[in-house]
């Protein structure tokens, strides 16, 4: 297929795009939970999706929603056909090719003659398919891009974490996602597990007393180790695979295989790290027990050799949180690489910190979280058996994919939907941004949108993005 007429300066192609933009104004109107209003689908219909990117997580976020009643999966974009991921922790083959044939087995149980519609560029199939909602699974980097276009288009987004690839697209997605009344959620499922729910339940409760201390660690590091900055020369391209449109808003440069397909975490220009990778998973607990916001400085070091092209191997550092209300100002502390606090005595003998993980450090003991189903576990002991645990206060979920399909069909919003998934985001993005600028602390003025004191800091905290790829 030509992708040439595909690209964004085709007419046709900014028709639609600032059509979409003055769509979106009309849908301030009426509110998405008033019944018949924005975007719509009552409970007994089918939602009709499209995956946008179906890479190793599109593939995976594929199969999750097949799972479900009421969703039909009727297309699918990807600039690539086909991807080995043996070597990666999917373990599987994916692309277009294959989510396609994934996608056709499941809805050809009922309907036969059912064909997925399959694209190279997102946005043709934002042009010329009806669906309800799209769900963003690409690169950090096109995060933003894609799902402004989607609301503004009228579409229900669900999209990976971190939400934005910098500051300002997170507040961007915010604003728009608040005017149009959409249903959104931010891929960071771990926050629909009962475990952290009844972890901020704990918290909040005082089960270990006034917290003032928290670290977060997780084992990640660089994929390409060996690497010390952009890969030099170019790779042989795959067959079908459109480098130019998965660039998308950065500049152009030689293909080469050390960026996919999923390699580009190590990249600044299309990840951010260990930490942009897990932020939104392992602070989550935090930024939500406490109900946290923008921090007053941040200061997170590159562990092992880092640039202004390449992620470091580890990252340590601290967020430094003030007081507000009843709330007494907490220090988290973040780690990636291996990197770990050190182990509290108050653990019992036998007992270690989980390879990843969070620990709340309080007055009165301590609760750590694994990083996975994290259930709290409270020490010292005595602790644990004289506390009464609260009744529960936060709903449990039905399931962090099925969450979102309900919000779409008129339930209650998703509860990572994109205003609580900017705030997130936003506060892994300003140690992402310290990173970046070498390890120098951000003092962050959060109304104006600046780091105090540096103004060199911009160009990460509002990225350029080329021609034709613009999003305001």
């Amino acid at each position: 297929m030509d992708t040439t007429s595909l690209l964004p300066q085709n007419s046709s192609r900014r028709n639609f795009i600032k059509g979409a933009a003055c769509t979106a104004a009309s849908f301030m109107i009426v509110p998405r939970h008033v019944l018949g209003g924005t975007g719509f689908v009552a409970p007994s219909d089918t939602v009709t999706l499209g995956m946008v990117g179906v890479g190793g997580k599109g593939r995976k976020n594929t199969e999750a929603f097949l799972a479900l009643d009421n969703v039909r999966i009727t297309a699918i974009a990807d600039p690539a056909y086909y991807w080995n991921l043996a070597d990666f922790y999917y373990r599987s083959e994916a692309g277009r090719g294959p989510v396609k044939d994934i996608i056709e087995e499941k809805h050809q149980v009922d309907n036969s003659s059912f064909q997925v519609a399959e694209y190279d560029d997102f946005r043709e199939m934002l042009e010329k398919e009806e669906l309800d909602g799209i769900v963003c699974s690409t690169p950090d980097h096109t995060h933003a891009y894609i799902s402004l276009l989607a609301m503004r288009a009228g579409k229900h987004v669900y999209c990976e974490k971190p939400l934005t690839h910098n500051i300002w697209e997170a507040r961007e997605v915010q604003k728009v996602a608040k005017e149009t009344g959409l249903a959104t959620q931010m891929g960071n499922s771990g926050h629909s597990a009962d475990g952290i729910r009844q972890t901020v339940e704990y918290l909040r409760a005082g089960a270990i007393g006034k917290v003032d201390e928290i670290h977060a660690w997780v084992p990640a590091t660089r994929w390409v180790p060996s690497l010390r900055g952009l890969p030099e020369g170019k790779s042989t391209m795959p067959v079908n695979f459109d480098w130019d449109l998965w660039l998308g808003p950065r500049e152009p440069r030689p293909f080469h295989e050390h960026y996919v397909p999923v390699t580009w975490r190590d990249f600044w220009d299309f990840g951010c790290g260990a930490l942009g990778d897990f932020g939104c998973h392992d602070m989550d607990a935090s930024v939500w027990a406490f109900n946290l916001s923008a921090p007053e400085r941040v200061a997170i070091r590159p562990a092992g050799f880092s640039n202004a092209d390449i992620a470091p191997y580890g990252e340590i550092g601290y967020y430094d949180f003030p007081a507000q209300g009843d709330q007494a100002a907490v220090k988290l502390t973040w780690y990636s690489g291996g990197l770990q606090p050190k182990r509290p005595e108050i653990l019992p003998l036998g007992v270690d910190l989980p390879r990843r993980g969070t620990m709340f450090v309080g007055d009165k003991g301590i609760i750590v979280n694994d990083g996975n189903q994290r259930i709290p576990q409270m020490y010292p002991k005595s602790q644990a058996e004289s506390f009464k645990p609260p009744k529960p206060s936060i709903p449990r979920s039905n399931g962090h994919f099925r969450d979102w399909i309900d919000a779409i069909q008129g339930g209650p919003a998703a509860s990572a939907n994109f205003e609580y998934g900017a705030r997130l985001t936003e506060i892994t993005l300003l140690g992402v941004l310290s990173l970046r600028m070498g390890g120098q602390p951000i003092h962050w003025d959060a109304e104006q949108m600046k780091a105090k004191g540096l103004p060199e800091a911009d160009k990460f905290i509002k990225e350029p993005v080329r021609q034709d790829w613009e999003m305001s």
